[in-house]
């Protein structure tokens, strides 16, 4: 046998002793081509799961479960308050610094309803262990002192002289504010309340804003006694770094230092109702919105214990099933219904919680509407219950699940993170975790496809079961004033009970917050990188110089000059195709007219949906879901790397499939591009609001990348377009044209849709790659060369052009949405990715952010966070913040910023960081499929390797006085760009009144 530390896949010897722990069982997961490893510590207990991989991404986590006994937040705060100070490393921040002294590709910490995880990833040994150490110590031996647990949890402080008015500060306390003003954080958090009334899930484990200020700073401390203890803790591990030197890392630094203890967080299934009940919940809406059709309706069961190894496998494909695409059998009876706009935030199956929980329902509904939603739903579940599951509709759920068990992802975090999110469920709660991992398959179809098995468990955990409540979640316009008003009435008389002690106090804990935030600090106990330890090339992938053989002895795409690009890498058996049409092509008629351009990112979500001449929607859902593991399109306007810099406007086409499905595959693109209908004007009106409502979703959650677009998009005709297509105005159009249209509105649209496909999916604006190991390339060439063959010439030709950006005066805006936070955001142009001062601008953002903006505007305004952004495509250099409690103090800031950055008040070793972040942020791995279709489009964008590899130069070679010139070119001067703010009404008021004669101009989303 290989040793292990030479073959992360070999097996080890239960039983084994390992640097005091031992193996428990060692396994292949031969369909994933990795081995599980599942050890104990001996003297304390501590679980430990070990994923080898030939993975050179590798990851570490810490776990412990953190049960909540009440809504205060305590387990969130934690996750905080350990990251800020630890025994060996009693600095502000280490968590923070580290960032900025590593290579990592991951680093974060997360608070689920019942669990706290602390992982990274990284491709650097010297930097998995240095970071190992600090996250070790930060979770076992943190300070949790007075002065952090004030900064990131809540505390009491004067605004105006003392002691007029008292109010709540706090990391934590304000990221909790914008959480409670998302209605699908409203919603999910809502649920668990409603089904769990018993049990550690019915509290807010993120903490309500009501109930923070309720914490004390003792009892912080005695639940991290209790709950980050070994015995309470879960390591996990990935990759392919050997596994004894992390045992030995671990219990030499950490578990050596602990005995046994039993935390007692064990959490018991939820009791069982004996009947259905009914929850009605609010959430909060803006004063000036209408609040009819505002709700959201839907049935949610508590369902099988997620440790049932039997039960878990067989909902999850039933979720597939009933929910998984258009085709679907509950999701279409729920749209087809027409009442609402979209399904319900939090539908399908959810397995993080104790119970697996299942939720299908609708949004934008009326209240009146629920009886008509709930009898839709038990008469589609008893119609399959009764009269069966098509075989079919089974087949192509249990494909999706096989292709997603082979599929390496490496979004939205690395596939290690992902694989322990996985497993994190049953293993936390004491089920089998490689029964999450490697799920039975095989046994899984042969019972699935044998008739009955699947219509009983319907009947099992739906029909028949009692555990299940019809949810309203209704919208409230004075739900925000009325909570305001009790955090003010509380203040209040908290205010007047004050005693002058208690003032000198708070005055005294304030000043001496702001003294430690203000300290600058000697970090340099904490481990870091060197330059030296990173590669100085860029991954280059090249496609096949000359493409696969396709035909017997001779024949290649190449010889027939279509514009098809291979790359040969080994993608576990899948092939991705990706085709990138430009909306703008000068061979093939112009850029869309301006009265299209704004319906061109509907149009890539519709296309796919709407079906064909010849297939209506669900056909082609299920035909799609039979053959791919997902197609889709999107828009996106770039600009190009050479010298014109001119806007090229994308449609990107994606595809996946197992190999035996690639001449379906291409059947169905083929499909798709050549014989697409928009004539079901039904299905058209459905799309449409269930785009709005995508939009309207996914306003708070990114507020600060929607209030970049907004500051930037004068800048550039790719950021106006790109405003136009995926920010507020996107927004602010859909609500225009989805307000209940009719017929002739719908028809228009159908025709403009066509009109779109016309232009776009034609021979002249397309180019197309494939990713795959060679026998599939081969098997692929000669379908891919017959779809581009089969495209028809461009219609529509015309001089149109790209629409310039707005003119005038910098924009100073704000844009009001029923937000209980702000995000603010600034912009002004720089130079572009080809200027030798490009390097110096993406360090200076890091620089920015670590040295300045982290500290100003999160710890001392209490925001989520503060950034600073290079955007080297466009030239544009922005500022902005996430869930911040202030609008006019950021913006000081801001200006404060540009005077740090020129005065240099910063050393080499700060540059040295900055350098750092930059190659940790542009050097993230992907998997190999992923990583050829990614090199495939920068080849579009002109964005060549010559121009990586010189950037990367350029950028290790930078110095502080460098920094310095470049700063001092573009940070100077009394006017700076463009401001946009993204906040509710009375935030965006109380600015203006400080603001004076310079107010914000106020816009309506």
């Amino acid at each position: 046998m290989i040793p292990q530390e030479k073959n992360p896949l070999s097996l080890l010897r239960p039983g084994r002793s390992i640097h005091g722990h031992t193996v428990k069982r060692s396994e292949p997961v031969l369909e994933m081509d990795l081995v599980f490893h599942e050890l104990e510590h001996e003297k304390t207990g501590a679980r430990h799961i070990h994923i080898a991989s030939k993975d050179p991404e590798n990851v570490f986590a810490a776990a412990f479960k953190t049960t909540p006994s009440d809504s205060t937040g305590v387990a969130h705060i934690l996750e905080h308050t350990v990251l800020c100070g630890s025994e060996k490393f009693p600095v502000r921040d280490p968590f923070f610094s580290m960032l900025k002294r590593s290579v990592n590709t991951f680093m974060n910490a997360f608070t689920s309803s019942d669990w706290t995880m602390y992982p990274f990833a990284t491709q650097n040994p010297k930097d998995y262990f240095n970071l190992m150490a600090v996250y070790l110590d930060s979770v076992f031996f943190p300070l949790i002192d007075g002065l952090s647990f004030k900064q990131e949890g809540r505390r009491l402080e004067f605004e105006g002289p003392a002691p007029q008015k008292t109010v709540y500060k706090g990391v934590v306390y304000n990221e909790m504010k914008g959480a409670m003003s998302s209605p699908p954080q409203v919603m999910s958090r809502s649920l668990l309340n409603a089904l769990f009334p018993d049990s550690v899930y019915r509290f807010n484990s993120g903490g309500d804003p009501a109930e923070i200020p309720n914490l004390s700073h003792e009892a912080l401390r005695r639940f991290h006694r209790r709950h980050y203890h070994p015995g309470n803790s879960f390591f996990f591990t990935y990759g392919d770094f050997p596994l004894e030197e992390t045992l030995k890392f671990i219990h030499d630094h950490a578990l050596e230092k602990f005995d046994f203890a039993d935390a007692g967080t064990d959490v018991a299934p939820q009791p069982r109702w004996d009947a259905p009940r009914e929850s009605l919940y609010f959430y909060p809406l803006a004063p000036n919105e209408d609040e009819k059709k505002k709700c959201q309706v839907c049935v949610a069961w508590l369902t099988a214990d997620i440790t049932d190894a039997s039960e878990i496998p067989a909902l999850k494909l039933l979720n597939r099933i009933l929910m998984g695409n258009a085709a679907s059998p509950l999701r279409k009876a729920l749209i087809d219904l027409g009442l609402g706009s979209d399904l319900c935030d939090a539908a399908g199956l959810d397995c993080d919680s104790r119970d697996a929980i299942f939720v299908c329902g609708l949004k934008d509904v009326d209240p009146s509407d629920a009886p008509e939603i709930e009898e839709t739903v038990f008469k589609t579940l008893k119609g399959l219950a009764d009269g069966g599951i098509d075989r079919e509709m089974a087949e192509s759920a249990l494909h999706q699940m096989e292709f997603h068990q082979k599929e390496v992802k490496g979004v939205p975090y690395p596939h290690g993170i992902q694989l322990l999110l996985k497993i994190s469920g049953a293993w936390f709660h004491g089920g089998d975790p490689l029964s999450s991992l490697a799920s039975g398959f095989d046994r899984l179809r042969e019972k699935a496809l044998s008739g009955g098995f699947l219509e009983e468990k319907i009947r099992t955990h739906f029909i028949d079961n009692p555990h299940r409540t019809l949810f309203v979640l209704a919208p409230d316009r004075e739900k925000e004033k009325k909570e305001n008003e009790q955090t003010a009435a509380a203040l209040e008389k908290i205010r007047k009970q004050l005693t002058p002690a208690d003032i000198e106090k708070i005055q005294k804990d304030a000043r001496a917050l702001q003294k430690r935030q203000e300290e600058p600090e000697d970090i340099s106990l904490l481990p870091d990188m060197a330059l030296s330890d990173i590669k100085k090339s860029v991954e280059i992938i090249l496609p096949d110089a000359s493409g696969p053989v396709w035909a017997p002895g001779t024949f290649k795409a190449k010889e027939e000059n279509a514009p098809v690009y291979y790359y040969n890498r080994p993608t576990s058996g899948i092939l991705y195709f990706h085709g990138s049409a430009s909306f703008s092509h000068p061979e093939g008629g112009g850029a869309l007219p301006e009265t299209l351009l704004p319906l061109a990112p509907f149009f890539c979500f519709a296309l796919p949906r709407c079906g064909t001449r010849r297939l209506d929607y669900a056909q082609m859902a299920q035909k799609i879901e039979a053959c791919s593991g997902g197609m889709g399109l999107s828009a996106s306007a770039r600009s190009r790397f050479d010298e014109t810099g001119a806007c090229l406007p994308l449609a990107g086409v994606g595809g996946k499939c197992l190999e035996r499905k690639i001449p379906d595959m291409f059947d169905t693109l083929e499909a798709l591009f050549l014989e697409y209908s928009f004539d079901d004007h039904a299905r058209l009106k459905n799309l449409l609001s269930q785009y709005r409502a995508m939009k309207e979703a996914a306003l708070l959650e990114g507020g600060h990348i929607r209030a970049i677009s907004l500051s930037a998009r004068r800048f550039s005709p790719a950021l106006a377009l790109g405003e136009t297509w995926s920010g507020v105005s996107q927004l602010k159009f859909l609500k225009k044209i989805a307000q209940n249209p009719g017929e002739k509105d719908l028809a228009s649209l159908a025709r403009k849709l066509s009109q779109i496909g016309a232009r776009v999916l034609s021979r002249e604006r397309f180019e197309m790659a494939l990713a795959a190991q060679e026998p599939a390339l081969e098997k692929a060439a000669p379908r891919v060369w017959g779809l581009y063959g089969n495209l028809p010439a461009s219609s529509g030709a015309g001089p149109h052009e790209i629409p310039a950006p707005e003119t005038g005066g910098p924009a100073f805006e704000g844009w009001q949405t029923s937000s209980a936070v702000s995000f603010v955001a600034q912009s002004f142009p720089v130079p572009r990715m080809g200027h030798e001062d490009a390097p110096a601008l993406s360090v200076i953002s890091k620089m920015l952010r670590s040295l300045f903006l982290h500290r100003e505007i999160r710890e001392k305004g209490g925001a989520y966070g503060g950034f600073a952004r290079y955007d080297g495509e466009n030239g544009v250099f922005s500022f902005a913040s996430y869930r911040d409690p202030h609008i006019v103090a950021t913006l000081e800031v801001y200006e404060k910023a540009r005077e740090f950055i020129r005065a240099g008040n910063y050393t080499e070793q700060n540059v040295k960081e900055g350098i750092l972040q930059v190659c940790s942020e542009t050097e993230k791995p992907h998997p190999p499929g992923p990583a050829a279709i990614r090199a495939f489009n920068r080849q579009r964008v002109s964005l060549t390797d010559d121009m990586r590899a010189a950037f990367k130069e350029r950028l290790l070679s930078l110095d502080r006085r460098q920094i310095l010139k470049a700063a001092g070119r573009h940070f100077a001067g009394d006017a700076f760009g463009d401001t946009a703010v993204i906040s509710g009404e009375k935030q965006l008021a109380k600015a203006n009144k400080a603001l004076g004669k310079k107010p914000l101009k106020i816009f309506k989303i």
